[in-house]
């Protein structure tokens, strides 16, 4: 069955250099420099990625970072984890703008 995403397609992600490579090289630069190891270990910046990657629901780096995770000896466990934590702050961003709408109501009924 097809679908919209295609996990072959994350192979093409080099291919979004081609019309710009300088700002492709740039941001390769700039995303290698972010994963290596500083005051985080490589394997917490990738349980990082895999959580912000579920709570932007990007299938590309879920499947990415699931893997790179497992490689790095994340559990399971401890990345179901890190996705409830994402998913828990995703849910209380989308409640506290709640109180956008009860400002306008606010406003409207004065």
């Amino acid at each position: 069955m097809a679908t919209y995403y295609e996990a072959k397609d994350l192979e093409k992600f080099a291919t979004m250099g081609e019309c710009a490579s300088e700002l492709w090289e740039k941001f390769m630069g700039y995303y290698g420099a972010v994963f290596a190891e500083g005051n985080l270990t490589a394997r917490e910046k990738s349980l990082i990625a895999l959580a912000v990657a579920t709570a932007v629901q990007c299938p590309y780096c879920i499947d990415s970072y699931t893997q790179d995770c497992l490689s790095k000896g994340v559990t399971e466990e401890q990345m179901t984890e890190a996705i409830h934590v994402a998913c828990a702050i995703r849910g209380g961003a989308s409640l506290v703008h709640g109180v956008q709408m009860k400002n306008i109501v606010k406003k409207l009924e004065l």
